[in-house]
């Protein structure tokens, strides 16, 4: 049940959420809303067991003001090249409260990454209500209104829901792209994960965001229908996205840590996990059933086999499908040094199997650790559980 503090409630100073997306690593982060207001899917370890809230406008409006202040204090102490002294940051942090230490720090963070973009936290900020969001929004750009791209996540459950003219306003207020968890576009796959969305009402919220004229960036995550539904999870995922065109497909694989509903549908059959192989031809499937659209591929998460199965559409397409092609041409102990090799961040590329050195280095591990073809896959399955 959503939790809505009065205004009165205390500030307890600036707040920052766990989670963002890879692609938001140098943005100011301003956290709108805790944790999930959905909070079922059975393949998500985030948020679990906490409740949700909408922060008072007033807290954010706070937390806003706080970060501006600090970065009015950092570009005077910057020096002609916007270089700040190591020890000026040090003695201003001393006089700060504990409170305004968490502003700081951000404002540093973000200093030091350009200020260029910042982030809504946390899983849907559009929950909000439009007219208090769109205040926010302008006011970070009252604040900071150099920046180039303010971000948030939202469900397509929430969007589908929010007019067109809301949805103008916001991005006219600075709101510029959109971060969906598509995850797939089969409803079976969708009601089995308990997503609480079906296909077409994924395919119209993609829809309305283009329509509102903000940049869209669509998670997708192979295996998730499992070795049952491994077909039509992919040909179906495709086929939404095909009537979405967005801005970017971002390919986020399936992991099962312990301690989530999809781990005990594992534990008991009723969900049986793709391999690596498996999971490359589902992606290839995908890759190749997508069409008439000019979306940008992306591969930017450790859990992906391939970093370079990414590029625009549709040009990129015989490069993304060359890639997984040669992987699967790969002997049995090609293909599994390069499993391991990849997870352990040795290679990014196909073509690092090339280096003697790095071979080398994958091989030993093997040898060290008892890997094998024939036990790869509990091997990796282990190690993409750290990546959570």
């Amino acid at each position: 049940m959503t939790q809505r503090h009065p205004d009165k409630d205390h500030y307890h100073g600036f707040e920052q959420g766990p989670i963002r997306p890879p692609s938001e690593a140098g943005s100011l982060l301003i956290r709108v809303t805790r944790n999930c207001p959905w909070n079922r899917c059975t393949f998500c370890p985030v948020y679990k067991g906490a409740r949700f809230s909408v922060r008072p406008e007033s807290h954010v409006i706070d937390d806003i003001d706080a970060v501006h202040r600090h970065v009015v204090t950092l570009k005077k102490l910057a020096d002609g090249s916007g270089s700040i002294l190591r020890q000026d940051v040090s003695e201003l942090m001393q006089c700060l409260s504990p409170q305004e230490q968490q502003a700081f720090g951000a404002a540093l963070n973000w200093y030091a990454g350009g200020m260029t973009a910042i982030f809504l936290q946390d899983a849907n900020s559009l929950v909000v209500k439009p007219d208090q969001l769109i205040r926010i929004l302008r006011h970070i750009r009252s604040r900071f209104p150099w920046v180039s791209r303010i971000t948030s996540y939202a469900r397509s459950h929430t969007i589908a829901r929010i007019s067109d003219d809301n949805l103008k306003q916001m991005r006219e207020a600075g709101l510029n792209r959109i971060h969906i968890g598509l995850e797939s576009g089969s409803d079976a796959v969708l009601s089995r994960v308990r997503k609480g969305v079906d296909k077409r009402t994924q395919i119209k919220a993609g829809q309305k965001v283009k329509k509102a004229g903000m940049e869209l960036s669509e998670y997708v995550m192979p295996g998730l229908g499992g070795k049952e539904l491994s077909r039509e999870h992919a040909i179906e995922t495709a086929d939404a996205l095909n009537h979405i065109n967005p801005d970017f497909i971002r390919l986020r694989t399936l992991a099962i840590p312990g301690g989530i509903p999809l781990a005990e549908d594992q534990r008991t059959g009723r969900f049986i996990k793709l391999n690596d192989l498996e999971m490359v031809r589902e992606i290839r499937l995908f890759i190749d059933s997508l069409d008439g659209i000019t979306s940008m591929i992306v591969s930017d998460h450790i859990l992906n086999l391939f970093e370079e199965v990414q590029g625009r559409l549709p040009d990129a397409k015989p490069h993304i499908l060359a890639v997984l092609d040669r992987f699967l041409s790969l002997s049995d102990q090609d293909q599994c040094r390069f499993q391991v090799g990849r997870r352990l961040g040795i290679f990014t590329r196909l073509i690092d199997m090339n280096s003697p050195k790095r071979r080398a280095k994958v091989d030993a591990f093997c040898a060290q650790h008892g890997i094998t073809p024939g036990n790869v896959d509990v091997m990796i399955d282990e190690m993409m559980k750290r990546f959570i």
